[in-house]
């Protein structure tokens, strides 16, 4: 099962249906099964459940889950893979000590993989749909895998399966997130899977 956590500012927001739910939905068509939390509301039971989490996008000016991102130190200490979305990526990063910097940007974007990894096989360079206030700046304990002209796109864990992506890819890159959910079905995770 996966986790797909909503960082909205509250639960049901109508932000839900233009962030969460198309997750939702990518992940459906894949056929594995799936359980919506918010981020307020995750119990340990429904950590003990997934076998994987994704951490969902927000709107532009949304950012509450950023007030306090120890709310979400549960994510530090997961050892399921992760897949943090535009602001999943900002909490995943912050988490591990990364820094948030403001770098709005909104509309499509050339996004140039730099790194190995099963998730951009095949991939060279793609256009990705952008909507964020903040980009990030890595963590030493993560590698970039994608950049743009303005921002560090792709991340993850030098030796966990955790991963982050600036770019929406509920927008015009579905197949991140089916082949995330693919690498979890197949109780792969490590940074050769796939």
């Amino acid at each position: 099962m996966i986790l797909i956590t909503d960082l909205c500012w509250k639960e049901d927001s109508l932000s839900r249906y233009e962030f969460v739910s198309p997750i939702e939905n990518i992940v459906r068509s894949t056929g594995a099964p799936s359980r919506v939390r918010h981020f307020a509301a995750v119990q340990d039971a429904d950590l003990d459940d997934a076998d994987a989490v994704i951490l969902c996008g927000t709107a532009l000016q949304d950012n509450v889950f950023a007030e306090d991102f120890e709310r979400l130190a549960w994510v530090r200490d997961c050892t399921l893979p992760v897949l943090g979305i535009c602001a999943g990526m900002q909490t995943v990063a912050a988490l591990f000590g990364g820094r948030i910097e403001p770098n709005p940007e909104i509309g499509m974007t050339d996004v140039t993989v730099v790194g190995a990894d099963g998730i951009f096989a095949g991939k060279e360079v793609f256009p990705a749909y952008e909507l964020h206030s903040f980009a990030v700046v890595p963590p030493d304990s993560f590698d970039v895998l994608a950049v743009s002209g303005r921002c560090v796109q792709a991340i993850r864990h030098v030796s966990r399966p955790i991963y982050g992506v600036m770019f929406h890819p509920e927008v015009r890159n579905e197949w991140v997130v089916e082949r995330f959910a693919a690498m979890t079905e197949e109780g792969r995770g490590g940074p050769d899977a796939l």
